[in-house]
């Protein structure tokens, strides 16, 4: 059961990517900034972070250097300020649905980026190593199906819509589409390196609580400083809506906070390709709850492509975990003949031992 933790966790990340995605995609349309939405998502976990980590990591948490600092500052300059001001300039021009697919070169980049910096093991002529390939394939083909193949149209979920302040209509024009795809492209190049880069600060940061705080503090102050060029009116920064505010809210405690966090301590512990192989799952989590909130049917391809993804996701994780009980074996046996070693020396002491002693009585 302790093993299964890893991967609850991760499914739990992309069920609240996948509830973010939805809320951002209304707010951008009621006119909220993504600039000025990053900054007040941030403000809020750094302040809801700060007193956890602070009495929680007390010892744990090492000195923070400039040499550190500086490593969490350009992290948060891939993972936030320029990630999520690109992605959510993107998400206004496209829908939710097509973001989270475009977002599935993540696996494979990340994967890719690792293997080259051997922070993964790949030995491509072993069925574990062809399993993740396969796998990491499956993925990308699944994402792309789901969203991009329709076929039959099966009937929705629910008769009305639950909420019908979405409008399709906005923004979505061939040009806008492209132009959103190729931004949301661009974001995710970059969430790629912020996986790698995160793996390599954990190793000198281990503190998962500390570092998603100092992390936020940095998305505040970097995302506050591109505020000053793109919103520099006071309208800007004025919530206009419940649900500008609900998004706020959910974003700051969910995303960053909460999100951060669990991301953080599993990549610490199962490396940034694990977490990467989940993001799939997001298309297929939006896509439900699109179904139940705006009433988006679903098609042909929508089921083929949600089983190849989950599919190419079980035969990803399969290498990987056998690749772990590899690693396990050969430790074990190591360690097995150091204990004979132990033993054997410990044998002889006692048969050398044991007349001096007899002598002596």
């Amino acid at each position: 059961m302790e093993g299964c933790r890893y991967y609850l966790v991760m499914i739990l990340v992309q069920i609240a990517y996948g509830g973010s995605s939805v809320l951002v995609k209304l707010s951008l349309e009621e006119g909220l900034k993504p600039v000025v939405f990053v900054v007040y998502r941030h403000v809020m976990a750094m302040f809801l972070l700060a007193p956890f980590a602070y009495v929680l990591e007390r010892k744990q948490r090492p000195s923070l250097t400039f040499s550190i600092a500086a490593k969490v500052f350009v992290l948060t300059l891939f993972g936030t300020t320029i990630h999520l001001n690109v992605y959510y300039t993107g998400l206004a021009y496209t829908s939710p649905t097509v973001a989270c697919a475009l977002s599935n070169i993540v696996p494979t980049l990340t994967f890719l980026m690792a293997v080259l910096l051997r922070m993964e093991n790949l030995n491509i002529k072993s069925v574990r190593g062809q399993a993740k390939v396969v796998g990491t394939l499956l993925c990308i083909c699944g994402s792309l199906i789901f969203t991009f193949w329709k076929g039959y149209l099966f009937k929705g979920l629910v008769e009305r819509p639950l909420l019908t302040i979405y409008s399709t209509e906005l923004k979505h024009g061939s040009e806008n589409w492209i132009k959103g795809s190729a931004l949301i492209l661009i974001s995710q190049i970059v969430w790629c390196s912020w996986l790698i880069l995160q793996a390599v600060v954990t190793r000198v940061y281990p503190a998962p609580l500390s570092l998603t705080t100092l992390i936020c503090f940095f998305a505040s102050l970097q995302s506050s400083i591109v505020a000053m060029f793109f919103a520099r009116d006071q309208a800007s920064w004025r919530i206009d809506t419940n649900v500008q505010l609900l998004t706020i809210v959910y974003s700051g405690v969910v995303s960053s906070a909460l999100v951060y966090y669990l991301q953080t301590w599993c990549i610490s512990y199962k490396g940034p390709v694990f977490t990467a192989m989940f993001s799939p799952l997001q298309v297929i989590i939006v896509a439900l709850f699109s179904a139940f909130a705006f009433a988006e049917r679903f098609h042909v391809g929508s089921l083929i492509g949600a089983f190849l993804i989950i599919v190419g996701l079980y035969s990803f994780l399969w290498g990987k975990k056998t690749d772990g009980l590899v690693a396990a074996v050969t430790e074990n046996e190591k360690g097995v003949l150091n204990d004979d070693k132990v033993v054997t020396i410990t044998l002889n002491d006692i048969k050398v031992t044991n007349p001096v002693t007899t002598e002596t009585a």
